[in-house]
Order: structure tokens, then sequence, then C-alpha cells
């Protein structure tokens, strides 16, 4: 059995291959280079990566990463890398616009999911149920405190109705 550290280690290697893979697919097609992004595995919460346009870096949940390997090598590298190629080669357009749709369909011949379906329940942390006219919400701490402290409001985004707190259950 491989240790976490080793383990993680090899991940790390197989993330550097796919960017390097789908670099060289984005160099083919724009007949240009791209410098190879900074990367690092300190991203927290549900999102299981971030590319930071300006810096050329790209940062990855190390835990949705272990969790979910074979998926999120195949669709979040090259989905985090096709915003930075983007940003290069169009410059600041919408995030999943259609400049970054077609670098995932015609250059990096994946599907443009704009979200994964990975199981969160190891990094959401703790919740709040707040609720709507439609539904119930599940709330970070974070908002939960915006909203107690800085006397913020959420709307629900489908009935646009303010979300209630429903208090410690």
């Amino acid at each position: 059995m491989l240790s976490s550290h080793t383990q993680f280690r090899h991940l790390k290697m197989q993330v550097q291959r796919k960017l390097v893979e789908c670099l060289r697919l984005a160099e083919q097609y724009f007949k240009r280079e791209f410098l190879m992004p900074i990367v690092n595995y300190d991203l927290r919460g549900v999102k299981a990566g971030v590319a930071y346009l300006q810096k050329n870096e790209i940062q990855f949940n190390r835990t949705l990463l272990l969790e979910n390997t074979q998926e999120f090598i195949h669709q979040v590298v090259p989905h985090e890398l096709a915003h930075l190629i983007v940003y290069q080669v169009f410059g600041r357009v919408k995030p999943h616009g259609k400049e970054w749709q077609g670098v995932m369909n015609e250059v990096f011949h994946l599907p443009a999911d704009t979200c994964h379906q990975f199981d969160v329940k190891n990094v959401q942390g703790k919740t709040f149920e707040y609720r709507c006219a439609c539904q119930t919400h599940a709330l970070s701490i974070r908002r939960h405190h915006r909203i107690l402290k800085e006397d913020v409001e959420y709307l629900c985004r489908k009935c646009k109705g303010k979300l209630v707190f429903m208090g410690d259950n």
C-alpha cells in the first residue's frame, strides 16, 4: 500500500502529464506557445479548481482530487487550463462562454461541463438551512455570518425570493 504522501506525489505527476498533453493540443491548434501554469493544491471548499487568469495559476482541491482521481484529471484539469488558454488568446470574456466551450470541445475534445458532480460531503463544512418560496438552501458558514453580521441578503436564483434562516434545528 502506497503512503498517502507517495500517492499524492503520483497524482501530482498525473496532473502535470495532463497539463502537458492539453498544452500541446492548444499549441497545435492555436499555432503558438503557452507557458505551463503555476499549480497548487490548496483550494478548499466545494470547488474542484480555480484558474487565476493574470497569474497563469491554477489551484486544485486536493481532497476532491484524491477522492475522484480519474474524473478529476480527465475533466477538471483541462477545464481550468482552458480558462487560462482562453484568457491568453481572447482576453477577458465570459468564463464559460463560446470561446471556453470551443477550447473544451474543439481543442481538448471534451464536453464543456461547467460544474463537477463530485460528492462534496468531506469538503463542504458546516451549513445552515435557509428557505425561500420554492426550496431549501444549505448556506455556508461564511454566508450565514455575512447575513447575521453585515445585514446581507441572499436571493434564490429560481424564484428570486429572499432566503430566510430556519433556525438551529
